[in-house]
């Protein structure tokens, strides 16, 4: 039954991400063919600034989350209502300082940078882009994380796919009635509202809450540590916009937030099947059976090599003939970048294959080992991204984020070592063996090539790609890694099994 929950929440993870990159390919487009290059490049700006609330937050939802797996585990029900009324006071406290954030940025942003648009044009921008972040502080983060620490991701991802869906269709009605940024932004911001609604219901019903429970505000005393944690993740997904709204123009910060378009989108196709797969890892580690976690550890890291190795040697690929058959319609700005686009894929995918060791770091609360170095690697993004910005641009502040990525990588497998008691050289073998054969692939693609930038092209040799490269690394690891492969086989084979004797 474990089993079966960890794979159908990693189907409906993976259904959820198709729709993310869908609604993420497709609104952007929206906005710039009707609205254009400048008001898409104002969006995601002013975007990233309000995501400067996530360091209010202090790293809480990591450290909440870890404290649920154990009274999760024992089925303590009044431990669980204890931290659920503490998180829900916390995020309420988060929301009044955003609203207060909010209008102090919607305030100044359009008095600090030149934004060829009206005073008030930004300004209600700004506080309408802000509604789906006070909706989830005021409504909703205090229920999904007891539903993500709970295996219960399938709620989740089903009720943001809803959304998504609803979106994209408004999207389409909002311009088609009246093309303008407003409009379009808060229809849908009010859709989140189905969010705390699904939420609260499904938790309220299941779990017992007693929500005039006494606080546990012992979790919030590990905040700072998580504080860390959480500068160094927001600056990950945030620093190179911000940098490069400061230092250049919003042209490039259009080209920054097209670019990474296709690298979110492959980042959370990854994170997808990863957070269906880390709350088991948490619930085992809590446990207290080592050998079980370790072996569990072995074959989720092994998952996400495998998938990180493919997708992103096809993205190095595909990435500029992909941004050049989507911004064809768009005449205002060069969207042709082929450096950057392979340096923003690396950083992506040195993000990925570390993100198992930093799930199993949050499963074990670590938070207060990993605050130094965390507040090391965002340092190291931000000073880097900064010194190269004015005289390399875009691929200055990727070059600050890869190596950032890299630190990051080394601090992980090393923490890893200390939690498991297993050898650094088990995962840095793996990049030894599945790199060198990542480049021989690429170089034989490469050498294939698209032949012209049209969608069935680029799509037939997507396909193609993924072929090769998925047969180039399954052959190795069946030489290699044949026990963590045929962990993965037997696991699916016996989900296979288990489902078609129930439906005799």
């Amino acid at each position: 039954m474990k089993n079966s929950i960890t794979l159908f929440n990693t189907i409906i993870n993976l259904f959820q991400q198709i729709l993310v990159i869908v609604s993420a390919l497709i609104i952007p487009k929206i906005i710039l063919e009707y609205l254009g290059s400048n008001v898409n490049g104002l969006v995601s700006s002013i975007s990233q600034f309000l995501s400067y609330i996530y360091l209010v937050e202090g790293g809480v939802t990591g450290v909440i989350t870890a404290s649920l797996y154990k009274p999760l585990y024992n089925k303590d029900y009044d431990k669980i209502s204890s931290i659920f009324v503490a998180t829900k006071k916390f995020y309420k406290k988060i929301a009044i300082i955003f609203v207060i954030y909010t209008i102090i940025l919607a305030s100044f942003y359009p008095i600090i940078f030149n934004t060829d648009f009206t005073y008030i044009y930004v300004f209600l921008l700004t506080i309408i882009l802000s509604l789906n972040l006070l909706i989830q502080y005021l409504f909703s983060l205090s229920y999904k994380v007891i539903l993500l620490a709970d295996k219960k991701n399938y709620i989740v991802s089903l009720t943001h796919s809803l959304i998504i869906i609803i979106n994209i269709l408004l999207a389409y009605l909002s311009v088609s009635i009246y093309p303008n940024i407003h409009l379009l932004k808060i229809i849908t911001s009010i859709v989140y509202l189905i969010q705390p609604i699904i939420y609260s219901n499904y938790v309220v019903k299941h779990y017992n809450l007693n929500k005039k429970a006494k606080t546990d505000m012992s979790l919030l005393k590990s905040r700072w540590d998580g504080l860390a944690i959480n500068i160094a993740m927001f600056i990950h997904f945030s620093t190179d916009i911000v940098v490069l709204t400061i230092f250049t123009d919003l042209k490039k910060v259009s080209v920054y937030s097209v670019f990474t378009l296709v690298t979110n989108g492959l980042r959370q196709f990854i994170a997808a099947i990863s957070s269906a797969i880390s709350p088991s890892i948490g619930l085992t580690y809590a446990s207290g059976n080592k050998e079980a976690i370790t072996k569990k550890f072995n074959t989720y890291e092994f998952l996400i090599f495998i998938l990180s190795f493919t997708i992103f040697s096809v993205a190095i690929l595909l990435i500029l003939p992909f941004v050049m058959i989507y911004t064809k319609n768009v005449v205002d700005n060069s969207y042709y970048y082929p450096v950057f686009g392979v340096l923003v894929v690396i950083s992506e995918f040195l993000y990925s294959i570390y993100l198992p060791h930093q799930n199993l770091a949050f499963a074990a609360n670590k938070f207060k080992e990993m605050k130094i170095p965390y507040l090391i690697e965002a340092l190291l993004n931000i000073i880097i991204s900064i010194l190269l910005v004015k005289n390399f641009g875009l691929i200055g502040v990727s070059i600050g984020t890869i190596i950032a990525m890299l630190y990051g990588m080394i601090y992980h497998s090393i923490l890893t070592k200390k939690i498991l008691d297993r050898p650094i050289s088990v995962f840095y073998k793996k990049i030894i063996l599945f790199l060198p054969i990542s480049l021989i692939l690429m170089f034989i693609c490469y050498h294939i090539g698209v032949v012209e930038y049209n969608i069935i092209n680029w799509l037939m040799y997507a396909f193609i790609y993924t072929i090769i490269f998925t047969l180039g690394n399954v052959g190795v690891s069946f030489i290699f890694y044949k026990e963590d492969l045929t962990s993965i086989l037997n696991y699916l084979f016996k989900i296979k099994k288990r489902s078609g004797k129930n439906g005799k």
